[in-house]
């Protein structure tokens, strides 16, 4: 068994950040597939099916998937917006405190791009009001908390709306980046492992993210510590191409000395 999940079983039937987050995962891969079986979640999440099955008679309650006999099938009159809710109630101190210390990075007169994620989006309330500045971004939440900067220039790409994150993606979207040149891109991200790198279990996503890499000059990921050492199975970067990493104080401090030694500059928030 995980180590989580035996985290999990002295705490009981107390919420953590890693079980909401894992919550939040299985119902948007529910919800992605249309159907997920109690072992292919143990497998995936590397807990025990015991654990996947209470994950399950909660997200039922909640109304976000149906269960059946051996998993779970999507709840197709569910709103993506109960996923992005959820996924905002995560560890909402550690990612205010990071969308703070990430808006420090950015300096007057910078052209920066935005990934779409609850992180990212308390960015954007930090950025300074008077600041000149050129936002690209996918995100349209984080487009809605730039309006009322007027130094700021926003540009929204293109593409099809993930209600699940707020933001666009698909062909258009890779299309438009393919003709952009920024300074600084403000990467969200669903997993991340030392050795696998950051990850995700989208492969729409994966695919914008990539193209909003190849757009920009330096990377720097904002991610919680909830998100490290968890692996999703399409990988988007190798650690060692991140320019900077923001988190916060919940990382694990050989994670941050292994970031060190690869040159990735590590911001505490």
């Amino acid at each position: 068994m995980a180590q989580g999940s035996a985290i999990e079983d002295v705490l009981g039937d107390t919420p953590t950040p890693l079980m909401l987050d894992r919550r939040a995962r299985i119902a948007d891969l529910v919800r992605q597939r249309g159907s997920m079986r109690v072992q292919e979640l143990a497998d995936l999440f590397q807990v025990s099916t015991v654990t996947i099955r209470t994950d399950l008679v909660q997200l039922e309650k909640d109304g976000q998937l149906i269960r059946d006999r051996g998993g779970a099938v999507a709840h197709v009159q569910r709103s993506a917006l109960v996923a992005f809710d959820l996924r905002t109630s995560i560890n909402p101190d550690a990612k205010r405190q990071i969308g703070q210390a990430a808006a420090q990075l950015v300096c007057p007169g910078d052209t920066i791009m935005m990934d779409a994620g609850t992180t990212v989006v308390e960015m954007a309330k930090h950025l300074q009001p008077a600041a000149p500045l050129t936002v690209v971004t996918n995100a349209l939440n984080v487009a809605l908390e730039l309006r009322a900067l007027r130094d700021v220039r926003s540009l929204i790409l293109g593409g099809t709306v993930n209600y699940e994150t707020f933001g666009t993606q698909g062909p258009l979207a890779e299309q438009d980046l393919g003709n952009l040149v920024v300074q600084k891109l403000f990467l969200a991200a669903e997993t991340v492992d030392l050795e696998a790198g950051i990850t995700d279990s989208t492969v729409e996503i994966a695919q914008v993210k990539r193209a909003m890499i190849r757009a920009s000059k330096q990377i720097i990921l904002l991610a919680d510590s909830t998100k490290w050492g968890r692996v999703g199975f399409i990988k988007v970067l190798p650690l060692h191409a991140i320019h900077t990493v923001v988190t916060d104080s919940g990382l694990d401090a050989d994670m941050r000395r292994t970031l060190e030694r690869m040159g990735v500059a590590v911001v505490i928030a």
